[in-house]
């Protein structure tokens, strides 16, 4: 018997992803979920081919543009909190270079997803070739080598037995904790079609396994030390906790302790809204609650955090004088900004944490401080997402209508625009890991394409929830194809397109600043000659969705009602308005560059105002 078989490298990289599979509470699933797919002549005659086969063990979704295939990819392995991941594929040369916003996504997300793409021959022989972009002093270069930058592993195969290591080693990265994030792999046309006698053991099953790092004891004992001295303690709990799978011990640690949680965006499920020490959302986009908590904290403890500058107030939120702990599985995440690091697993850390913090409890005087800093935030967000009175349509009052009327185990997906700091500040979270807000990479265009992905993962393990998509008009006219998408495959959504006439947040940033509005809402685009609205309603019909307009929030919820009975995806279209109606409290300082110099004196006199807050930045390393 022969302990090799020959394959083309196509064949043996689709076999060898179906044969790794992984252990999820007890259950064994394939690790990758399938794949989306668009072919061209770079990746449908020898990827296809061996992809035909294998429909029932990796099921490939067709995607209408690359990009939302990547952003689908990056929701799906959110959902699966990165323990499952799915490939995309795409031809050389454009196909291929609309996934780099996506891998960009992934990267900044450290979330892991895989990317099968096309390449220039390696012969040379037909040089040069469809698609293919010629650097004259280096015949080497191409457009794949610009995914390097937006890759946690990179590699181009030339040889069909490199898929021996450079497989293992990318599924490997896309699974660590630390590493985390999107491998991209190049393909060229002829290598793909190359055979190779690979050995037979390479194919067999592979139970993989998400790595949990225990914390270094001395560096656990230097955390307990300074968190025991604290008088005023507070928790940032960020997206690592979810990922970690440690929501449990998170909650148990800050109960015993008694310390205030306060979430980050990505954080924004770890705890249920009405838990007695969730705070709230804390930074630019936050809560009066949290930030006020922060500015007041002696000591922070931060849990799977990687403190972006809206988590921080680009590093204004905090005193001078506060200490930082950072819990992380990445060594480069724990040590920002002069952090105490303890660098491991955040389920082990918490957990060997609280073992040496026995006996300590937060001075109760802290405690019922930020709760009730917390009942007036809630106080403020009831009045805020309300439609009583002659108030104008906002994200708010949308997001407020939805909230009362989902089910708990609902999936929210938002991204980008003014979408994410209000679903961030009025959302109130019925459970755990139900709220997907994408703004590590602040991508326009996840929103749809993600809430597909979303909802295939959703579908797997949720079959009976919806998932909801919070959606701009902005962000809709960038993309929307994936309605069609979900229609396509069954995959149901909600998707909410709360029209405010342009890039209605952006032109609020650019009126904080002292500038007159220009070229983000349509009304104010100089080249925009001829105003025409867009039905989007009819727009959403014409994919195969079911769709209506509605005039205010009392209608949306009715709507609503009609969408959760429905068995396809429903979109929802209101107006809302581009000056009124913003969530006006929560916010932190944030730096953006500002003119010193200009002839409009509001220019001027904002750049003076903005720099005010400058003084009580801190300067980190």
């Amino acid at each position: 018997m022969s302990d090799t078989i020959r394959l083309t490298t196509a064949q043996a990289i689709i076999r060898y992803l179906c044969a790794q599979f992984i252990e999820i509470e007890g259950e064994k699933t394939r690790v990758c979920g399938g794949g989306f797919g668009i072919f061209g002549h770079g990746n449908v005659t020898c990827l296809g081919e061996a992809l035909y086969g294998v429909q029932d063990k990796l099921p490939l979704y067709r995607g209408q543009n690359e990009q939302g295939m990547g952003f689908a990819a990056a929701a799906y392995a959110k959902y699966h909190l990165r323990q499952r991941f799915m490939f995309c594929t795409a031809s050389a040369g454009p196909g291929t270079a609309n996934l780099l916003t996506a891998a960009a996504l992934a990267h900044a997300n450290r979330l892991p997803m895989l990317m099968l793409c096309g390449d220039a021959f390696l012969t040379r022989l037909p040089d040069p070739v469809l698609q293919q972009l010629e650097h004259y002093g280096n015949p080497a270069l191409g457009l794949n080598d610009g995914f390097q930058a937006v890759s946690r592993y990179w590699d181009r195969i030339t040889h069909p037995a490199q898929i021996i290591q450079s497989l293992p080693a990318a599924l490997a990265t896309m699974l660590d904790p630390a590493d985390c994030g999107p491998a991209f792999i190049a393909l060229p046309q002829d290598v793909q079609g190359w055979a190779y006698d690979y050995p037979v053991s390479f194919f067999e099953e592979k139970n993989h396994r998400i790595r949990r790092s225990a914390p270094d004891m001395a560096e656990v004992a230097d955390a307990a030390r300074l968190l025991r001295s604290a008088k005023r303690p507070v928790i940032i709990a960020g997206g690592g906790v979810q990922y970690s799978r440690a929501v449990a011990e998170l909650t148990g640690f800050a109960d015993e302790l008694n310390i205030p949680v306060i979430e980050t965006i990505a954080g924004r499920a770890n705890l249920t809204a009405t838990h007695p020490l969730n705070i709230g959302p804390v930074g630019v986009t936050g809560s009066n609650s949290a930030n006020a908590i922060a500015a007041e904290a002696d000591v922070i403890l931060s849990v799977g955090c990687r403190l972006q500058d809206f988590t921080t107030g680009s590093w204004t939120a905090f005193s001078h004088d506060a200490r930082l702990i950072s819990l992380n599985a990445a060594r480069h995440d724990a040590g920002k900004h002069r952090s105490l690091p303890i660098v491991g697993d955040a389920r082990e850390g918490l957990k060997a944490l609280r073992d040496a913090m026995a006996g300590y409890e937060a001075p109760m005087g802290w405690t019922v401080k930020a709760q009730g800093e917390r009942a007036k935030w809630d106080e403020y967000v009831a009045d805020n997402v309300s439609a009583e009175g002659n108030r104008p349509n906002s994200y708010a009052q949308a997001i407020g209508a939805v909230n009362a009327l989902c089910d708990k185990r609902d999936r929210v997906v938002a991204a980008a625009g003014g979408l994410p700091a209000e679903v961030t500040a009025n959302w109130r979270t019925l459970d755990i890991g139900t709220v997907d807000v994408e703004f590590g990479f602040s991508c326009m265009g996840y929103e749809i394409a993600g809430g597909w992905g979303a909802r295939i993962a959703q579908s797997e393990a949720e079959p009976d929830q919806d998932t909801i998509v919070f959606c701009g008009d902005g962000s809709y006219l960038l993309m929307n194809s994936d309605i069609y998408s979900s229609v396509l495959t069954g995959k149901k959504m909600i998707v909410l397109v709360l029209d405010n006439g342009g890039f209605a947040v952006i032109n609020k940033l650019q009126n904080n600043t002292g500038n007159e509005s220009f070229n983000n809402l349509i009304a104010d685009t100089p080249t925009a000659t001829h105003q025409v609205g867009v039905d989007f309603e009819a727009h959403a019909r014409a994919m195969g969705a079911n769709a209506e307009t509605v005039a205010n929030p009392g209608e949306l919820s009715e709507a609503f009602k009609r969408a959760k009975a429905a068995d396809k995806t429903s979109v929802i279209v209101m107006k809302v308005d581009a000056y009124e109606g913003w969530t006006a409290e929560g916010h932190t300082w944030w730096e953006v560059g500002t003119p010193e110099v200009s002839d409009s004196e509001k220019v001027r006199a904002a750049h003076v105002d903005w720099e005010s807050a400058r003084p009580k930045q801190r300067k980190g390393v």
